[in-house]
């Protein structure tokens, strides 16, 4: 998974958040185990994996406040 920029990131739809959050717990997970069995050449992969997954869950807990707050302004 390759960097994308949060404007990139914040045109998606929830759903396809889910799913670019899964892939990145996914390659994480490779990456992790690439460099515990000594294969991994650019640890900083990891490094960035970890704040992809931090960008994606951030966009997905902003939107979670946003919706609730118009919720509660509706009531």
């Amino acid at each position: 998974m390759g960097s994308v920029d949060v404007q990139e990131l914040r045109e998606k739809t929830d759903e396809e958040l889910v799913q670019d959050l899964e892939e990145a717990h996914q390659a994480l997970f490779n990456l992790r185990f690439q460099a515990s069995t000594r294969q991994l050449e650019d640890v900083s992969q990891v490094k960035r994996a970890r704040r992809q997954i931090a960008r994606i869950k951030t966009l997905i807990r902003e939107r979670n406040d946003l919706s609730d707050s118009e919720i509660g302004t509706e009531e």
